[in-house]
């Protein structure tokens, strides 16, 4: 009995594991059921990458984790884009798309996205609701998204209107942006990397890097001339704060005093060795480093201003030469027929003068010229 007895036990152990198994099994197939056309499904990323796809795929797995998307011509995403819900989705890339349009709550089914990739698109219109409230975004990358200045707005506006309570890092390299405006990164309470690399930035406003507790800072390859005292003493308030400054066209001159001493005596900047002046001549490409206090002299930006003052003033000479010369191209034959009747009218005063010069020189002529006025 006792045989019997341990017999069943085994069978049914046995039977038990089978179906663990078995479901173990279904479970696999129904994870990996629907992986998209032109798409490969392995584990749980999907990629679906240069296969000329407009739109994003339906029918992704249900356990899909990271997603790529990329290289392909989806000019639109919508809340039609992400149908199901995708809850373990963290990582969508969609670079390289020449995405134009990201409507409102189109992320809404994935509530637990963290990394979002819109890089090397041509966005022009993005709402501001596209992100749900609570959401995880912890990196967002928009690198060379905007191709056109009058698009800026757009991204701006988002930035300043949309919710961002977990962002920590903030890619915006490559943009036409200039100027951002002092209240863009109010929203950015974790924010601690942000790149503005070649993005054509000529200034940063007071107080537009007051809020975010930023650690790295990327400012390479901008227009900046000079750095204010006021941004020096925003950025000497985050100790922390690791700043990287090159490929700016520097002025060597008095305007940069206070910036020259503080890079003397901060070490903030990363990349100090490859600072150098652009303006003056005198001092071009020499690292900011090796400029003492007493070469940043203001004559030279006077010398430069009158520069300029004598190229504008020589082109305006210039146009107004052309215009006179093209003035007398045009009347030729009107100017020519005035020189004329000018060269008669003095051809008949001269030989007036000639006879009358005769007559008083000869006496006869002039006893004649008298009779004859009598």
């Amino acid at each position: 009995m006792r045989l019997l007895s341990s017999r069943g036990e085994i069978r049914g152990r046995a039977h038990e594991s089978g179906m663990m198994h078995l479901l173990f099994l279904l479970a696999v197939a129904l994870s990996c059921h629907g992986c998209p056309d032109k798409c490969l499904c392995s584990s749980q990323t999907v990629k679906c990458q240069n296969q000329g796809l407009n739109a994003i795929p339906h029918s992704l797995p249900v356990n899909t984790k990271i997603l790529f998307v990329t290289g392909n011509n989806i000019s639109l995403i919508s809340v039609d884009s992400f149908p199901d819900r995708l809850p373990q989705l963290t990582d969508l890339y969609l670079s390289g798309n020449q995405l134009e349009s990201v409507d409102a709550e189109v992320f809404k089914n994935l509530p637990n996205l963290l990394r979002l990739d819109l890089s090397n698109n041509n966005i022009q219109a993005f709402s501001e609701r596209a992100f749900p409230d609570e959401n995880k975004l912890q990196v967002l990358n928009l690198s060379n998204s905007f191709h056109n200045h009058s698009h800026i707005d757009v991204v701006l506006n988002v930035l300043l209107n949309g919710q961002f309570p977990q962002l920590t890092a903030l890619d915006l390299s490559n943009n036409d942006l200039v100027i951002l405006p002092n209240n863009t990164f109010t929203s950015f309470s974790n924010l601690v990397n942000l790149s503005l690399q070649n993005s054509s930035i000529i200034s940063i406003l007071n107080g537009t890097l007051k809020v975010p507790p930023l650690r790295v800072l990327d400012l390479r390859d901008n227009s900046f001339t000079d750095l204010p005292p006021t941004t020096l003493a925003e950025f000497s308030l985050k100790p922390g704060l690791h700043i990287r400054l090159g490929g700016n066209p520097w002025r060597c001159d008095c305007i940069n005093e206070d910036m020259l001493l503080w890079l003397k005596n901060s070490t903030q900047v990363l990349d100090t060795q490859n600072l150098t002046c652009e303006v003056p001549k005198a001092l071009r490409r020499r690292p900011l480093l090796q400029v003492e206090l007493p070469q940043l002299k203001c004559l030279d930006n006077i010398e430069g201003v009158l520069e300029t003052s004598y190229v504008f003033l020589g082109l305006v000479l210039a146009l107004i030469g052309v215009i006179f010369l093209l003035v007398l191209y045009l009347n030729r034959k009107g100017i020519k027929r005035w020189m004329y009747n000018i060269r008669d009218a003095c051809r008949d005063h001269m030989e007036g003068y000639h006879y009358r010069y005769e007559i008083n020189s000869d006496p006869r002529l002039a006893n004649l010229s008298i009779n004859s006025d009598v």
